[in-house]
């Protein structure tokens, strides 16, 4: 076979050549016969959704944890007796941990699976929450907000990347996708919940997804692409025939899958610096410049001036974040309906276009009221502009670049690219929600033009680096990139 009388030769050229034998023209593999044509009935997908079900629960989790602070803080500072600066901790450490939980979790799901690294991650989430239940000061809270972290961060990584592995290319993105809708529904949800709920019930709310995560985990099966990696081939076949159904033919994507697999095995194991050599240096490139895109646009800062904005604009501010995160829910929730239709690309150009827009309307609202101009107009602009923000950021920059970086990396990266994409996302969020407070000292309206010419600059980068993955395995992805 061409893969494996190139690989001694040269890496690069093995990978290279992988495309040509993996998938002939002809193939009925490619024109959608076999295990993908299969994969079309979902009668037979039902493992599939189960298992991305079972999985989205620690995408919960994930919002849970970020949505927790906001609805408690007044309450928790009282009954505890927190200064602004300890409870300013307490928030803040989430961060922290969720950078620790990115730097481990991608060699973590290489080593020991990635159920067992979701199994891992909530079980950090449940400690944390427990600790927070029974705190009776400043150090417990804190201890509890880092586990919780930490276990935010590792799954952040690891479902998007499980439901990447285990989905038909068919439904592989609106699946992923789901993953961003069940982290703003979470987020929403602890938010509403909050309102109504002493924070010790609350915190006690969030081992809810991660029972079961823990309890499902039992009923669904391993990524077959990683049983392909550790060499488990009758575990790799009986578990993408179950995925697939008992119908389906499987021949044709686990040859693919199993000769792109040795192919990379065959190659040194993966270290840091690997990610910066030719052959893999363009999808580092597109994970990570998303990712830090995605931060650098004011997704943070707005989030976190969303309220003030609604006060200034006569809206109550909780009926104005409550729409907002009713209005971010929904559009998510379309955005899984139509990602494997439209395309990844497409929708992060129109994303893209729409932050832009939008930061351009509230920085306008800004340099009207710096100026004392049109001030009856200049708060509803503000209003018109957060929202429309994060209308169009949840259409596409939201999910979009979590999907991608669970296609984009090649199996022998994945664990060190992933974490590397997940710790600069975590990293960006931090610097972001620390820098604007001085932004918005410097210049308000300034601030929200940066963020604007930054969003420009994504639809450049989406433009000329950024492929489409729409329809296509992860190994034709692979081989495209190539």
């Amino acid at each position: 076979m061409a893969i494996r009388e190139n690989i001694e030769n040269d890496n690069d050229g093995a990978l290279e050549d992988a495309r040509e034998p993996l998938m002939p023209k002809n193939s009925s593999y490619e024109e959608g016969s076999g295990s993908q044509c299969s994969s079309n009935n979902t009668g037979t997908a039902w493992m599939v959704y189960l298992s991305t079900f079972v999985a989205v629960a620690g995408s919960f989790e994930v919002g849970s944890c970020s949505g927790y602070s906001s609805p408690t803080q007044k309450a928790m500072r009282e009954d505890l007796s927190l200064s602004i600066a300890e409870y300013s901790l307490f928030g803040s450490i989430l961060t922290v941990g969720a950078m620790i939980g990115a730097i481990t979790s991608g060699p973590i799901a290489d080593y020991i699976g990635r159920k067992g690294a979701m199994r891992f991650s909530s079980t950090f989430c449940v400690a944390g929450w427990l600790a927070i239940y029974f705190a009776k000061g400043a150090l417990a809270l804190d201890i509890g907000r880092l586990a919780t972290g930490y276990g935010m961060g590792a799954l952040s990584f690891v479902v998007p990347v499980f439901i990447a592995e285990i989905a038909p290319k068919n439904l592989r993105g609106t699946l992923t996708t789901v993953t961003q809708l069940m982290v703003a529904t979470g987020v929403s949800v602890a938010f509403i919940i909050g309102t109504v709920l002493r924070w010790r019930v609350l915190a006690l709310t969030g081992v809810i997804p991660c029972v079961i995560l823990h309890v499902g985990l039992f009923l669904i099966p391993e990524s077959p692409r990683w049983l392909a990696k550790r060499g488990r081939e009758k575990e790799f076949e009986t578990t993408l025939q179950k995925l697939r159904g008992r119908a389906a033919d499987i021949s044709y994507e686990a040859i693919e899958i199993k000769d792109y697999t040795e192919t990379l095995e065959r190659l040194p194991k993966a270290k840091l610096l690997d990610l910066f050599q030719r052959r893999n240096l363009h999808s580092v490139l597109i994970g990570v410049g998303l990712m830090v895109l995605q931060q650098f646009g004011g997704i943070n800062a707005v989030c976190f001036y969303a309220s003030s904005i609604f006060e200034v604009a006569g809206f109550s501010p909780s009926l104005g974040t409550i729409i907002y995160a009713i209005l971010q829910v929904v559009v998510v929730a379309l955005n899984t309906t139509i990602i494997d239709k439209v395309g990844r690309k497409p929708l992060l150009l129109f994303s893209a276009s729409g932050l832009v827009i939008a930061c351009l309307i509230t920085g306008l609202s800004f340099y009207l009221k710096v100026h004392e101009l049109a001030l009856k107009s200049a708060p509803m602009l503000a209003v018109i502009g957060i929202l429309l923000f994060i209308g169009t950021f949840s259409a596409g920059m939201g999910p979009i670049p979590w999907v991608i970086m669970s296609e984009i990396f090649p199996l022998n990266i994945k664990g060190v690219a992933g974490s590397l994409a997940t710790l600069v996302n975590w990293f960006c969020a931090w610097a972001v929600s620390f820098t604007f407070n001085f932004l918005m000292s410097w210049s308000s309206y300034g601030t929200f033009i940066l963020y604007a010419a930054i969003n420009a600059m994504t639809i450049a980068f989406v433009a000329l680096l950024v492929p489409e993955t729409k329809g296509r395995t992860l190994e034709q992805i692979q081989a495209a990139i190539r």
